[in-house]
């Protein structure tokens, strides 16, 4: 049953702050890498990651590193290194990403169940 809370407007609500952050395209993702792989260099974070254009990699890695929940580790080095890492606070989701992983691989294999279900359903009418 879901908890009743008092009405609150989104600037203020905490929940709405979070659900924004991780909502933006490619967030979670993106966060779900850096849990699994560890520190990433950009490149390999673009590789990881199929379909994300540079850009919309670097906004996702700024909003993230003002919120907080992954560092940019700049070395000033030629050419300049720049790894990303969860913070704490990144780290805080791992848990919850977790969760969503265990959600996908059982709704994965419930898809896969049901499309082989069907094919099976479709070559005995075939036969008969």
């Amino acid at each position: 049953m879901p908890r009743k809370t008092s009405p609150q407007s989104s600037a203020q609500c905490p929940m709405d702050a979070l659900l924004r952050l991780l909502m933006g395209p490619w967030t979670t993702y993106l966060l779900w890498v850096l849990r699994q792989q560890g520190p990433q260099r950009f490149g390999v974070l673009k590789r990881a990651i199929p379909g994300i254009s540079s850009r919309v990699l670097t906004e996702r890695l700024r909003l993230l590193e003002e919120a907080g929940v992954i560092h940019r580790d700049h070395l000033p080095t030629i050419p300049p290194q720049v790894t990303y890492s969860l913070t704490h606070r990144g780290q805080e989701l791992g848990p919850v990403l977790d969760a969503l992983d265990a959600l996908a691989r059982r709704w994965h294999a419930q898809n896969q169940a049901v499309r082989g279900q069907a094919e099976h359903e479709a070559v005995r009418r075939q036969a008969a």
